[in-house]
């Protein structure tokens, strides 16, 4: 892995533009991956504990940038970070990890996996040197770098409060465009990303949307949107609870691939299998 280890001092040559312009750039960027793939992206953002909503929200627009060759910056926190991330490599598109830590530290430990393939194929990032463990304040830190290496940076969800504030801040001082996905009046999970909204964030509700908002054609992006068959498990599912037999039916797929998306999205948290033995929404 030393051999894909950087150190991009600010001023030097591969230092990233978009941070260049921001308020409070880091001195230097430390890194491991492709320092060339650091172009500026859309950074996604949202809930450590987030919902199903907010994780197919994250999938879906994460996978449509990532598909679109539009890098998706996140955080490698639990929850929408991961989320993004993993909608990003799933499609085979680029993706920046920017962790509070040195970027060859895991953290959280249950980030390991994404963060190991996002070194291989993509890159990790941080201002601390390597070796730096993560302390509460260096998450803080790391949100205006998060913000600063977008284009736009895309609220998915968000409680009251929320660290995620910081990020929307950062953006704003840096002169970014803060999106922000509409959520449920009644869910807790909402209330952050919905007051953002009323305080004039860009709110979104499909890809076309995003699209409009990065400066990209809508109207491609309409018919681009071809939800990936675990969302499309999910959309049926969250209709009405159904058996895998039933739900393979729906879907038009075979009985094999359907118990494989079923196990996947169980691994995920996103659905249960009831005691009927038909699953539907955790």
């Amino acid at each position: 892995m030393s051999d894909r280890r950087f150190a991009l001092r600010r001023g030097e040559t591969g230092y990233p533009r978009s941070l260049e312009s921001t308020p409070d750039p880091p001195a230097v960027l430390y890194g491991i991956g492709d320092a060339e793939a650091l172009e500026p992206g859309l950074a996604v953002v949202g809930a450590r504990r987030a919902t199903p909503y907010g994780l197919r929200c994250t999938r879906l627009f994460s996978a449509w940038a990532a598909s679109a060759g539009v890098p998706v910056i996140s955080g490698a926190a639990i929850g929408c970070d991961q989320e993004a991330h993993r909608a990003a490599l799933d499609r085979g598109g680029p993706t920046i990890a920017v962790l509070g830590s040195g970027p060859d530290i895991d953290y959280p430990r249950r980030s390991a996996g994404v963060l190991r393939q996002i070194r291989h194929e993509h890159v990790v990032v941080s201002e601390y040197p390597f070796g730096t463990e993560p302390t509460r304040w260096t998450f803080v830190r790391r949100n205006r770098i998060i913000a600063g290496l977008a284009r736009a940076v895309l609220i998915v969800e968000a409680g009251l409060p929320s660290g995620t504030f910081t990020t929307a801040d950062a953006a704003l001082d840096a002169g970014r465009d803060v999106l922000t996905i509409p959520g449920s009046i009644f869910s807790p999970e909402s209330r952050g990303s919905n007051r953002l909204i009323r305080q004039g964030a860009i709110p979104v509700t499909d890809v076309s949307e995003l699209a409009l908002a990065l400066g990209m054609d809508g109207t491609q992006a309409a018919h681009a949107e071809r939800p990936p068959q675990d969302d499309a498990a999910l959309r049926a599912l969250t209709a009405d609870p159904l058996r895998p037999d039933d739900l393979a039916r729906a879907l038009g797929i075979d009985i094999v691939s359907t118990a494989r998306t079923l196990g996947a999205l169980e691994a995920r948290g996103l659905i249960a299998r009831y005691p009927d033995g038909r699953y539907g929404i955790a």
